[in-house]
């Protein structure tokens, strides 16, 4: 049995993290750190653990040695700790952006803030196993990526991949996220009475997740970010222009060539129906990634459409296949569960 523990477990990633984990066969989870609650019941915090677990919140100094830790922390407070958390596992997950761009300048511009660590941003392997499944089966430091950058990256990375995108033009990023992105101790702008019916545009240049993107995939990539309605899922709109005489069928090509034998990523290529693209109401709980395409083959205007759950597929999910590949247990131990339909 691997011994895991979970740094930030009260948050929302934190405890998307214990649902996965304690309902893994191969995990047992030994220390759920909480700052703020040590001592607390962790079904207090997350009720969907009620007659789940007996756990309680820990402090960071109480954790016992584990095989591996993830930390679901702040953002900027990783690379303070990571020295800490190195030394108490064999493997360190993390899922902030701290080890997200592996350069430092790139860190600063996004960020607004020196890293504090930038020796180690070459060590860190990109949490992500469809495009680094290979680097992760011995990663002893992986950075998990945002959930806007995975549903985009996933959209995209076929026609990057098979050449079929005019680079000069670069790609458009347009991303849709709920409330559950904010975090569990999110400000004033996220109460119900200022989020309820609203689609607040909060990034309209300059995500820092469009950096990502645009390290993944070696394209220029420009993003705006909207928040909406929904609790869960990430929704993303990439617009890009293809080569000359690239048709739909190629497009259609590339995606079944690159995902068939991909166990989280679906294609969705469906000419009608309600649910003939991919939305992100039909993910949630799950660790899928749907993927799918429309094409103006007048102008070769393409736009790529990316969904997933933000806190499965975008965040805890994405970790747990990354211990799974780590560890060399078959890397959808623990992550089976479809999503609902309907919801």
């Amino acid at each position: 049995m691997l011994r895991v523990t979970v740094v930030g477990a009260a948050g929302y990633i934190g405890g998307e993290l214990l649902r996965l984990l304690l309902g893994h066969p191969e995990v047992e989870v030994v220390g759920a750190v909480s700052s703020r609650l040590p001592g607390k019941r962790v079904d207090g915090v997350h009720p969907n653990l009620r007659s789940v677990t007996e756990l309680t919140f820990c402090s960071a100094e109480d954790v016992p040695e584990s095989d591996a830790v993830f930390l679901a922390l702040p953002h900027r407070a990783v690379m303070e700790q990571i020295e800490h958390w190195r030394g108490r596992a064999g493997l360190v997950v993390d899922l902030t952006g701290d080890f997200r761009l592996a350069d430092p300048e790139v860190f600063r511009d996004y960020y607004g803030t020196e890293h504090t660590a930038p020796h180690l941003l070459p060590a860190f392997v990109p949490g992500l196993p469809e495009l680094h499944r290979k680097r992760l089966r011995d990663a002893d430091l992986v950075s998990v990526p945002g959930c806007m950058a995975t549903a985009a990256v996933l959209a995209l990375h076929p026609l990057v991949t098979h050449d079929l995108l005019d680079r000069e033009q670069g790609v458009q990023v347009d991303a849709r996220t709920g409330s559950s992105g904010s975090g569990a101790t999110a400000g004033p702008a996220n109460l119900h009475a200022e989020r309820s019916g609203a689609m607040r545009v909060f990034a309209p240049t300059r995500h820092r997740h469009e950096a990502e993107i645009a390290q993944h995939l070696g394209v220029r990539a420009a993003m705006t970010a909207t928040g909406v309605e929904a609790v869960r899922g990430v929704q993303t709109l990439c617009h890009a222009t293809l080569r000359p005489g690239v048709d739909a069928a190629t497009v259609r090509r590339a995606f079944r060539e690159q995902y068939t034998a991909e166990p989280f990523v679906r294609v969705v290529a469906h000419q009608r129906g309600t649910h003939r693209y991919p939305d992100p109401k039909i993910l949630l709980g799950s660790n899928f990634c749907d993927v799918g395409f429309a094409l103006d083959e007048d102008t070769g205007r393409l736009t790529v459409i990316g969904a997933l759950d933000n806190l499965v597929k975008g965040g805890a999910g994405n970790a747990v296949q990354c211990l799974n590949i780590r560890s060399g247990l078959p890397e959808n131990l623990g992550l089976t569960f479809p999503g609902l339909h309907p919801l």
